[in-house]
């Protein structure tokens, strides 16, 4: 399971993202409202912890944001405002709850689960591009029917270029989308993990520029499939 923290204290942050990584989640921080925007439309998450009091874009407006263009995945509100004003308002916005700071981590784990458990009322969709598809609700990967077993970071990089297409993707901006939680790596690191995915494609009878080289700019899918394909499961 992904999950999306927004939230701009990075102490905490960190804090709550090593706590939930330990139950095995997988943890993206975005520590303003914008970068939260720009996470969720590059990525896929299964739910959203939202800080009310954010920088740039503050998470009610975010959370508007999000439901008004269609997305469904649960929204769990974290924040130090505790009237019953604010609740109302943070759920009216398209909040499905509510945790007040200091985050409790039993409680927030459970609100976790109870969130997860009730699932998106729609399932994401399954991205393909020519004859690669990628079911985001399974992690799963195939191409022309054979499937294709990434690592975490592999697929976390197929998925980034899927949803981005023929949008030239630089090595610090795939840095930044995938290593978003760690000590950030030197830029060879992503020419390693491209290589692998590249090859891992390839014995599955893609071709070799499937995934396209523009150098000194950074990487995009090949051209002759002209865009992806997005279906509902």
């Amino acid at each position: 399971m992904r999950i999306l923290l927004v939230e701009d204290d990075i102490r905490l942050a960190e804090t709550l993202a090593e706590a939930l990584t330990d139950q095995l989640y997988v943890v993206d921080i975005a520590t303003d409202g914008e970068a939260g925007w720009d996470c969720t439309k590059a990525l896929n998450y299964d739910l959203l912890l939202l800080d009310l009091m954010l920088p740039e874009i503050d998470g009610i407006t975010l959370c508007h944001r999000l439901r008004s263009h269609g997305y469904k995945m649960p929204v769990l509100m974290i924040t130090a405002c505790d009237t019953i004003s604010d609740k109302i308002t943070g759920l009216d916005a398209g909040a499905d709850d509510y945790i007040i700071k200091p985050v409790d981590l039993g409680e927030l784990f459970a609100r976790i689960r109870a969130l997860l458990r009730r699932g998106n009322t729609v399932s994401p969709p399954i991205l393909e591009w020519g004859h690669l598809q990628l079911n985001p609700s399974t992690y799963e990967v195939s191409y022309d029917g054979n499937p294709v077993h990434f690592t975490p970071k592999e697929y976390s990089l197929m998925e980034l270029l899927l949803r981005n297409g023929r949008r030239v993707l630089s090595r610090s901006l795939i840095i930044e989308h995938i290593w978003r939680t760690e000590t950030s790596p030197d830029e060879h690191t992503v020419k390693v993990h491209l290589r692998s995915v590249r090859q891992k494609l390839k014995a599955a009878g893609a071709p070799e520029d499937f995934i396209e080289t523009m150098h000194g700019m950074g990487y995009r899918l090949k051209s002759w499939a002209e865009k992806p394909f997005i279906k509902q499961c």
